[in-house]
């Protein structure tokens, strides 16, 4: 008895350690403003750079609090833009809208498979994050 519970134990053990395979992020993508307008009637794409960087911050996730930032990131770019109620309204919607428990395409955390929890990202997934970085290269322009 005592040799096949400690059969049993080892080989669950083996499972176990052998299918905690890394999760790996997908290429970014953005949807720009997702299901709201990318700017006016007059500037089509007025707020669109605002949303493609939340976007950016989306698609990596992260803890709540990094979640906070990205949105009040994303509110104060339209304010800045000269629109303070649609940054508010906006604020608003991806307060509701943006948590990583819907199988959205926009929640946080969209990058990684379904479903994923706020999480610090870990050292490895940083290093993802890096790889897949479609802003690198302009990122090294401007250093």
């Amino acid at each position: 008895m005592r040799i096949t519970l400690t059969f049993v134990f080892l080989l669950i053990i083996s499972f176990t350690s052998n299918s905690a395979d890394v999760e790996k992020i997908k290429p970014f993508t953005s949807d720009g403003c997702s299901i709201f307008p990318d700017g006016t009637l007059e500037h089509k794409d007025l707020w669109l750079a605002c949303c493609t960087a939340h976007d950016y911050a989306y698609w990596q996730g992260g803890t709540a609090e990094q979640k906070d930032i990205a949105d009040k990131e994303l509110k104060n770019c339209v304010a800045k833009v000269g629109q303070p109620k649609i940054a508010e309204l906006m604020l608003a919607g991806v307060i509701v809208g943006g948590n990583p428990y819907l199988p959205t395409p926009f929640r946080w955390g969209y990058g990684w498979p379904y479903p994923r929890d706020y999480k610090m990202l870990t050292e490895e997934e940083l290093l993802q994050v890096k790889a897949a970085d479609p802003f690198k290269d302009s990122n090294k322009n401007n250093n």
